[in-house]
C-alpha cells in the first residue's frame, strides 16, 4: 500500500458520518490484536516456522526439497561472501524479524554492518533487515506478492527477491524513494545487490548447488 493510498483510506473514513464507529473498531481490533501477538511470542519455539499476520498465526509446513535447496543455495552465497568481506550477518529460515504490526520468518535475510553490529548472540527477535528473499510456494506465494512485499516495502526493506522454484526465476526488487521498483527478472545472466555491497551472483547459482558451490570457490579464491 502506498503513501497516497494510505492518504486516500484516512480521507474516507474522516469523510464518513460514521468516522467515531470505524475508529473505535479499529482500535479495539488493534488492541485484541496485540493481545494475541503477546501469547504468539510467549508460545513459538525454535521447533517451528511461525509469523504473525494480522492476527493470525501461521504455522508453515515443511518444504519441498527444491525449495530447501535454493534457500540453503543463496544462503550459503550470501554467508560465504558476507563472511569474507567482513559485510554484517546472514540468518536463515527461523529469524523473527518484527514489523510494526507483523512478525515474519524470512526464508534468507541479510543485515549490514550497523545492524548485525547491534544483534546479541541470545537474540530472538530481530529488526527488520537490509535485504530478504523469499522461496515461493503454493502456499505462501500470495503473502510473499501481497502483504509481505507491502510490509518489507514500507518498513524499508532496500531489496527482496522473489524465487520462483518452478519457474527457475528470480525477480529482484530495490527500493527507491519508499517503493520497490523490478531491477531484474530472469532465470539467468547477472543479478547485481544494491545492499550488500560488489556482489553481483550468476543466477543459475541460485537454482544449482554445483554452480552455487563453484561461485562460494570463487569468492574463497579472490581472498587469497
Amino acid at each position: 500500500m502506498t503513501q497516497k493510498l494510505d492518504k486516500d483510506l484516512v480521507t474516507q473514513i474522516l469523510e464518513s458520518p460514521n468516522a467515531p464507529i470505524i475508529l473505535e473498531k479499529i482500535k479495539h481490533t488493534l488492541e485484541e490484536e496485540q493481545k494475541k501477538r503477546e501469547q504468539f511470542y510467549k508460545e513459538i519455539t525454535e521447533q517451528e516456522k511461525a509469523e504473525f499476520i494480522n492476527g493470525e498465526v501461521i504455522i508453515h509446513s515443511p518444504v519441498k526439497k527444491s525449495h530447501n535447496e535454493i534457500s540453503g543455495n543463496v544462503y550459503k552465497i550470501l554467508e560465504a561472501y558476507t563472511i569474507e568481506h567482513q559485510l554484517g550477518f546472514v540468518g536463515i529460515e527461523k529469524v523473527l524479524i518484527k514489523c510494526t504490526r507483523n512478525d515474519y520468518e524470512p526464508d534468507v535475510c541479510f543485515f549490514g554492518r550497523e545492524k548485525a553490529s547491534k544483534l546479541k548472540q541470545e537474540q530472538m527477535f530481530f529488526p527488520v533487515p537490509d535485504m530478504i528473499a523469499e522461496v515461493l510456494s503454493k502456499s505462501t506465494e500470495h503473502r510473499d506478492r501481497g502483504i509481505k512485499f507491502e510490509d518489507y516495502q514500507n518498513h524499508g526493506v532496500k531489496e527482496y527477491w522473489i524465487i520462483d522454484p518452478v519457474k527457475k526465476l528470480v525477480e529482484q526488487y530495490q527500493n527507491k524513494n519508499g517503493k520497490y521498483e523490478l531491477i531484474v527478472k530472469s532465470n539467468s545472466g547477472k543479478l547485481q545487490s544494491n545492499s550488500i555491497d560488489k556482489l553481483i551472483l550468476p543466477i543459475e547459482a541460485i537454482f544449482d548447488r554445483e554452480k552455487a558451490h563453484q561461485f562460494i570457490k570463487e569468492i574463497m579464491q579472490k581472498q587469497n
